[in-house]
């Protein structure tokens, strides 16, 4: 279900926001509008990735059992 979301946001973005018929007036999406889709889709992508950017270590210096 997910996928299907993610597509539906990306091909409403792809979309014109309005358009009228007869002798044709379209308007796009505003280019903010377009940019939060984006992100969004962007950072949805990267939340599912197993290995999301942050990794813990614990350093520990030889000897210091």
């Amino acid at each position: 279900m997910s996928d299907n979301l993610q597509e539906t946001i990306r091909e409403s973005a792809k979309a014109p926001a309005k358009a009228s018929g007869d002798a044709g007036s379209v308007e796009q999406h505003k280019l903010t509008e377009q940019i939060a889709a984006d992100k969004h889709l962007a950072s949805k992508a990267a939340a599912s990735q197993p290995k999301r950017g942050l990794r813990f270590n614990k350093l520990m210096p030889p000897g210091a059992d």
